[in-house]
């Protein structure tokens, strides 16, 4: 059956996230590297069926937030992730050092 509080304490963590990102996005854009940076032409791309679970720091405008994400694609520098909040997604390339896979995947 399970831990009910368990699984409310995971609701609660994740409104409290989304609220974090719904306040950092107020401050700035979400900031995403470059093709450049991820030497998307010169690099090759991996792209995830089965998008694993990570966490990883993003940032908007200057204001750093660590969120639970989908990585869809790689490079050997870099991640391109997906987040959500609330209604929103959100999607941008981080450093791949700024990523790690999460304890469920």
């Amino acid at each position: 059956m399970g831990n009910p509080g368990a699984h409310l304490s995971a609701a609660y963590d994740r409104r409290d996230q989304w609220r974090e990102i719904l306040d950092a996005a107020k401050v700035g854009p979400l900031q995403s590297l470059t093709d450049r940076e991820i030497g998307a032409t010169e690099q090759p791309m991996t792209i995830y069926p089965r998008p694993k679970r990570v966490r990883a720091w993003v940032r908007f405008g200057v204001v750093p937030v660590r969120v639970d994400a989908s990585l869809l694609r790689s490079t050997p520098l870099a991640a391109g992730i997906e987040f959500r909040a609330e209604d929103q997604t959100f999607r941008c390339w981080v450093w791949g050092n700024a990523v790690v896979l999460a304890d469920d995947s």
